[in-house]
């Protein structure tokens, strides 16, 4: 049986895992999505890796073409040529795979990509810093660029059942989670889902660094909302693209007030979104957790082109 298809998202995973295959002396395909036209399962510059042992890390459809894709992988490393283009949909040979969206999808296949290349772009993103990478057809001089940021970060500071939830559909939803929480166990049990060890908050007084960037988003889960504060004055001092809180109209009114007559600036606290979540009034923590991940989702860039047009939309 063929080894199974990861199904694998940002970049940063597929290019870490291609760099990891290559130190181990393993031939790769690196497969990027170079035109779509109509509709697509994934965005422009999406990333797959094929490994000569018949693993795929990545995906480029719903699991329509994926399997002919990493079969046409195998067989482009099998014939010693360095890179190839195929195209599924309209315009395309295989008349017996349908695209179901319509349209139709390229793809450029280098099975002799880069390991230098590869390995800074994996290290800027690790580093999150948006990264530039070309891409050569065969054939053709010009070449094809694509810019990809960095994974998307979610802090998350509370504590109790829906703090534990939220950081649960965070991570089930693709963000890098970061976690901050007064209660030891609460940590204890998330501690598995973070990207870095979580932080034990010993006082509400004490003010955090929080490694908060335009690529971030910042929750805060407290019923006991003393250790807000200081929390959100931190995160106000990043360039965190989303703030959110949890409570009631009241209890957001409550908050910008107190932090209005701590001294903070009138205009930093419209960055402040409360309460969070799509769904009012709910009473269980896991719904609670994925109306407030929806938002964010909803509000947070999902490109490095989206992110870049949210930028200038706030800069004018």
């Amino acid at each position: 049986m063929p080894e199974p298809i990861v199904y694998t998202e940002h970049p940063v995973d597929v290019l870490g895992h291609a760099v990891r295959l290559q130190s181990e002396a393993q031939r790769v395909v690196l497969i990027t999505s170079v035109d779509i036209r109509g509709g697509a399962a994934r965005e422009l510059g999406s990333l797959a890796v094929v490994s000569e042992s018949g693993g795929m890390f990545g995906y480029m459809s719903n699991g329509c073409i994926d399997r002919d894709i990493r079969e046409q992988a195998l067989s482009l490393l099998g014939s010693g040529k360095g890179a190839k283009t195929l195209r599924y949909g309209e315009g395309s040979p295989f008349f017996d795979l349908k695209l179901p969206c319509g349209g139709s999808l390229e793809l450029l296949l280098d099975a002799d990509p880069d390991l230098a290349t590869l390995r800074a772009a994996h290290r800027d993103l690790i580093a999150r810093r948006s990264v530039c990478i070309d891409f050569r057809p065969p054939g053709g001089e010009e070449h094809i660029s694509f810019e990809y940021a960095p994974k998307s970060r979610l802090a998350i500071a509370g504590r109790g059942a829906v703090f534990r939830a939220t950081v649960q559909v965070a991570e089930a939803s693709g963000f890098e989670t970061l976690a901050y929480s007064p209660e030891e166990a609460d940590l204890e049990a998330v501690a598995h889902l973070c990207a870095e060890e979580p932080v034990f908050l010993s006082t509400p007084r004490a003010r955090q660094t929080l490694p908060l960037d335009r690529f971030s988003g910042f929750l805060t889960l407290f019923h006991d909302h003393d250790w807000e504060p200081e929390l959100l004055k931190s995160a106000l001092m990043t360039e965190t693209r989303f703030i959110g809180c949890l409570g009631s109209q009241k209890t957001q009114q409550l908050r910008l007030n107190n932090l209005r007559a701590d001294g903070v600036d009138p205009g930093s606290l419209e960055r402040i979104n409360g309460p969070i979540g799509l769904v009012p009034s709910l009473r269980n923590a896991p719904s609670i957790a994925i109306s407030a991940i929806a938002e964010v989702v909803g509000r947070f860039p999902s490109s490095i082109r989206q992110v870049q047009e949210a930028d200038k939309r706030n800069a004018a």
